[in-house]
């Protein structure tokens, strides 16, 4: 996977808790140079970056955000990821790597490139539904 993102590309992880997401973000990372060491999950700091040869890479995860109130009670899930920036450091030439983003994309300034969705099958098994417009060069 790591072969065919592009500084600037969105790939947006969809799953349940515990199916792999930042599993797959560390092995993306590393494929792009990452030391594996560094990579953590961003559930509470929401975003981590990583120089890579290829690009900045940001790893993103928005399930602390998803039930942002919307209106007179809070400023919802477009203006908290607005306030993080990260259409801005895609428009920079950022790879960003979104964890729950799936209802954040508009936000995120547009459709994701690559879009997987992991699934628990088994103890020791994940299905992964991959889409997107550059999701087909990922199947073989």
């Amino acid at each position: 996977m790591a072969s065919v993102l592009e500084p600037g590309d969105l790939v947006i992880l969809e799953g349940d808790l515990g199916a792999g997401k930042t599993f797959l973000v560390r092995a993306i990372a590393r494929a792009l140079g990452v030391d594996s060491r560094q990579i953590g999950s961003p559930t509470f700091t929401l975003v981590h970056e990583y120089e890579t040869p290829k690009a900045p890479l940001l790893h993103v995860d928005l399930y602390r955000l998803l039930d942002a109130p919307d209106g007179p009670l809070g400023p919802g899930l477009a203006h908290e990821v607005a306030r993080l920036g990260l259409r801005e450091r895609r428009g920079e030439g950022a790879i960003l790597i979104v964890e729950w983003g799936g209802a954040a994309t508009v936000a995120l300034g547009g459709g994701p490139e690559v879009s997987i969705s992991l699934s628990i099958v088994g103890e020791r098994q994940r299905e992964a539904r991959i889409a997107g417009s550059r999701g087909q060069d990922l199947v073989l």
